[in-house]
């Protein structure tokens, strides 16, 4: 069965997805068990906040979109911060949850 996950990963490979930054954790484990036989580069953080403002320094560095990854609850709402930055300093950022 495929799985929302693998549809998910499969999606940002096809648009030229190459790393994202996150943690893992409890309602996000199924997409990052999806990126396991994948060839996106996954970077662990140590904060939440921190993924979303690596996310935008990628996206300011390589001119696409950064992704950043958290779990939802807390996880999700530590990544405010940097994605509203983002948005303010008009960088493509993508946070999943």
């Amino acid at each position: 069965m495929v799985r929302a996950a693998d549809v998910l990963v499969k999606a940002m490979e096809s648009k030229g997805v190459d790393v994202i930054f996150g943690i893992p954790g409890g309602s996000i484990l199924p997409f990052y068990d999806a990126l396991y036989d994948s060839n996106i580069r996954t970077i662990l953080m140590r904060h939440e906040q921190q993924a979303a403002h690596a996310a935008e320094g990628y996206a300011r560095v390589k001119g696409r979109p950064g992704v950043a990854v958290a779990t939802s609850g807390p996880g999700a709402t530590n990544l405010v911060t940097g994605i509203v930055n983002a948005m303010m300093d008009s960088q493509p950022v993508i946070a999943i949850t």
